[in-house]
This record gives C-alpha cells, structure tokens and sequence, in this order.
C-alpha cells in the first residue's frame, strides 16, 4: 500500500494520505498543500500500525 506526505509552502507536514483521491479532497477543503511526496515502506508502516491515514487529518 502507498502512503502520501502532504507539505506546505514552508515544508512543513500537513497531511498524510493513503490515496492521490484523498489529496484532492483536502485541496477542495483547502488545504495548502505545494507539495506531496510517497513514503518510503518503513515510514507507510507507521501508518499501518497506528490506523487509518486520515488520523493525522484532523478536519478530514
């Protein structure tokens, strides 16, 4: 499974998602997301264990 990283204009983390879909919702609600990267298969198995992506979102 992919993961995403969701960044800022300043490079911070904003977001992390687990589908190109779910990066497109938080833009519409807007979010200033500049930038997305995947993560790598030991940082997406932090997502794995701790639950759903959408954890980190706190208005998603």
């Amino acid at each position: 499974m992919t993961y995403y990283s969701c960044f800022d204009k300043e490079g911070a983390i904003i977001a992390r998602c687990q589908t190109k879909e779910d990066i497109e919702v938080l833009k519409k609600m807007g979010r200033p997301i500049v930038k997305v990267k995947e993560m790598k298969k030991e940082e997406s198995v932090v997502c794995s264990l701790t639950g759903s992506p959408s954890d980190y979102n706190e208005d998603y």
